[in-house]
């Protein structure tokens, strides 16, 4: 029996292409081709191609022709590669040689120090400990010199491994099918934004990155990423074992002529993402593709002034008349885009990070802010802030306060100021929360608004270079 599981080894390591699917939740589905010759019965099978954080009770093997019945009758899990303070605790208060190389008289001369294990230094799933050797009655808290040992031991292993006991229905030789469920995989998108000096158009470049900590080597695997909010059971790591966080990119390629580096499609209520070719996918390496490519998107600057940004309508009447004077005078700087054929891109995003740069009058690339979005689907807005506008000013004050409680009623009056210390005129959005009770009134305003929703408007306030701007407006809270 253990001759012919050494006969079926050799053959597993000659496995044909692997297939992945990463899913940006830290695991991946690895499927494998397993070339089996298997008598009529029970068959010991060792299977050495498993990475080292695969789930065991995901694993499926199948014979995908259908022309053989496959049970796995009993599955044993092995991960603990051997190691040199392995091997010594399997000889704990044993003696084996210790070969020491030293120099005298310009002459390295070779030694054999036999000496007794007391204490190997090994410690299963933890850091290891100063090992105890016995030599000539002393002990000693180092080797002597490199162990040498009579055998591999029967109960080592070089590589994560899985053990199977098969049932077969009847002999054969062919290429099965296995696939589980591992940790160590990621993947996650990342888009870089540019603009030119001046002007609202940008040119995108979309890349996914991938990151294989899996501590196995993928040789020329067929490659899909899982975008979604996919729910996974995720029970915390061991400590010796990091999180890890990768990146991922697909694909829209300006020119037509070339074929996409990654398509995509739907898949269930999530999207799916091919990368073209296959490709080596090393143990702790991180591997970049680009997905999208696409020039002059239409993504305007907004400018937003949001003087109460900390308060908001948590329910009930509030009648504190300090509430929500304390303002910012910080007005934000978002970019908005529609991601829509009709403006070059209309597919599935996946969540990840947007950095924009801006050519400055050299032609030179110049950061200019990073944000993330979330998976976005065709046809939405996305819509990211950048960060602050040194050159605009905003200033919020309470100009009126009045409440009668026997009436149920508070009446306020705010002051907006904004200024604009740029070139050029801009539009500066001016949102106001109204939070003081769920019924309210605009009773005098000095600009137009829009309800952006039940408890918030919204001035679109157009600013000169080097003008200041007042916004007032009066509300009536009633309950």
């Amino acid at each position: 029996m253990k001759a012919f599981a050494l006969v079926v080894l050799a053959a597993l390591s000659a496995s044909a292409q692997p297939a992945l699917t990463i899913y940006n939740q830290n695991f991946a589905v690895v499927r494998d081709t397993v070339p089996l010759d298997l008598k009529a019965g029970v068959n010991s099978v060792r299977y050495t191609g498993a990475t080292a954080q695969v789930e065991p009770d995901s694993v499926i093997l199948r014979d995908p022709a259908g022309g053989h019945a496959l049970q796995i009758l009993e599955q044993n899990y092995r991960n603990d590669p051997v190691s040199e303070t392995l091997l010594l605790s399997l000889f704990e208060g044993k003696t084996v040689e210790f070969e020491n190389i030293r120099t005298k008289d310009n002459t390295q001369i070779r030694e054999l120090i036999p000496g007794k294990v007391v204490r190997s230094g090994y410690v299963p799933g933890g850091e290891a400990v100063q090992p105890i050797i016995e030599v000539n009655g002393k002990l000693q808290f180092s080797l002597p010199g490199t162990p040498l040992f009579p055998d591999l031991g029967d109960d080592t292993v070089l590589a994560p491994t899985l053990n199977w006991l098969l049932q077969s229905s009847e002999p054969g030789k062919f290429d099965a099918e296995v696939g589980y469920v591992t940790g160590g995989f990621d993947w996650s998108a990342s888009y870089n934004l540019v603009s030119p000096e001046k002007g609202d158009f940008v040119d995108i470049v979309g890349w996914i990155t991938i990151n294989n900590q899996s501590g196995k080597t993928f040789n020329s695997a067929k490659i899909k990423l899982m975008a979604g909010d996919v729910n996974k059971i995720q029970p915390p790591p061991p400590q010796a074992m990091p999180m890890y966080r990768n990146r991922v990119a697909m694909a829209m390629m300006a020119n037509d002529a070339m074929a996409p580096a990654v398509t995509e499609k739907a898949f269930d209520e999530f999207h799916l993402y091919s990368i073209a070719r296959p490709t080596t996918l090393h143990d702790r390496e991180k591997k970049q593709v680009e997905f999208v490519h696409a020039e002059k998107i239409l993504a305007p600057t907004i400018y937003v002034y949001n003087g109460a940004s900390d308060f908001r309508f948590y329910g009930g009447v509030n009648f504190e008349q300090g509430y929500g004077s304390a303002g910012n005078k910080k007005i934000i700087v978002q970019r908005e885009f529609v991601n829509a054929e009709t403006n070059q891109l209309g597919m599935p995003l996946p969540k990840g990070k947007l950095r924009f740069y801006r050519r400055d009058d050299d032609g030179q690339l110049q950061f200019v802010g990073e944000n993330e979005i979330d998976h976005t689907p065709r046809n939405e807005t996305v819509r990211v802030t950048t960060g602050n506008s040194f050159d605009l000013v905003g200033e919020r004050k309470q100009t009126d306060f009045h409440i009668d409680t026997a009436e149920k009623w508070v009446n306020e009056t705010f002051e907006i100021k904004l200024r604009n210390r740029k070139k050029e005129a801009v539009e500066i959005r001016v949102v106001e929360p109204l939070y003081r009770s769920a019924n309210w009134n605009i009773t005098a305003k000095s600009d137009e608004f829009v309800k952006k929703d039940s408890q918030t408007i919204e001035f679109r306030v157009p600013v000169k270079p080097d003008e200041e701007r007042t916004v007032t407006y009066s509300v009536h809270y009633s309950w």
